[in-house]
């Protein structure tokens, strides 16, 4: 497998008995990319990614994290990735300060580099005033935009971002791409699912699951015109149906 490439995927799949949850993905992820991994709830994308970030080990097939190999190299794998869940990853009875803290020594900061770190985020994302506050007591998109500032607090080359939109407004969907988008210009890749076929627009290349395959690949433009639709909805909408 060639590892030019930040991820690459060969027939990876995953099975829970007679269940085919993925079933022989094959992709592949170029550095600095914004890559988005669509379908509907149940398509197989958090399986797929659970495999990708070495919390799961694939039934069959072949991937690549920054190099390394998902069977033999998982904490090589979480040594260069960030993830945010779809639950943002944060502890809610801890501070902000204490959060960026305490994701700083778990990525193996220095004291010197989580004080330097904590002090960056606090100011980008405009927190000085809730530094002390418990994650609790902040608004949703807030959290969000912590929970992304965290998952790259040790500046991975490729962070893994699982339906990070899912349940806030609109506005604050606009604020989190604008964190993506700044992110990816440093030359981060960006790995994002979600079932907003909106967001899609805003990804370089996309892939679309149906039932756990990978059912469309390439850029949402091309998409549009291979499937003769105005946006990505009615594509996804084409899929699903066969």
């Amino acid at each position: 497998m060639k590892n030019e490439y930040a991820i690459q995927a060969i027939d990876l799949t995953k099975k829970f008995g007679d269940f085919t949850a993925v079933d022989a993905i094959s992709f592949d992820v170029e550095k600095g990319e914004i890559f988005g991994f669509l379908g509907a709830n149940g398509a197989g994308k958090t399986t797929a990614i659970k495999m990708l970030i070495g919390l799961s080990k694939p039934s069959s097939g072949q991937a690549t994290i920054a190099g390394y190999d998902v069977y033999s190299q998982t904490e090589l794998i979480k040594e260069h990735i960030g993830y945010m869940s779809q639950k943002f990853s944060l502890y809610e009875d801890l501070t902000v300060l204490q959060n960026i803290r305490f994701y700083g020594g778990v990525y193996g900061l220095s004291r010197k580099r989580i004080k330097e770190k904590s002090a960056e985020i606090i100011e980008r994302l405009n927190l000085e005033a809730n530094a002390r506050k418990v994650v609790a007591d902040l608004p949703l998109g807030w959290k969000q935009r912590l929970a992304f500032a965290v998952a790259s607090v040790h500046d991975p080359a490729i962070i893994f971002l699982d339906e990070p939109t899912g349940g806030v407004d609109p506005a604050t969907r606009r604020q989190f791409w604008e964190m993506i988008y700044e992110t990816a210009s440093r030359g981060v890749t960006i790995f994002v699912t979600t079932h907003y076929m909106d967001e899609a627009e805003y990804c370089d290349r996309i892939s679309i699951m149906v039932d756990g395959k990978i059912e469309a690949l390439g850029k949402p433009g091309a998409l549009k015109s291979q499937f003769e639709a105005s946006h990505m909805e009615e594509v996804f909408l084409k899929l699903a149906r066969g």
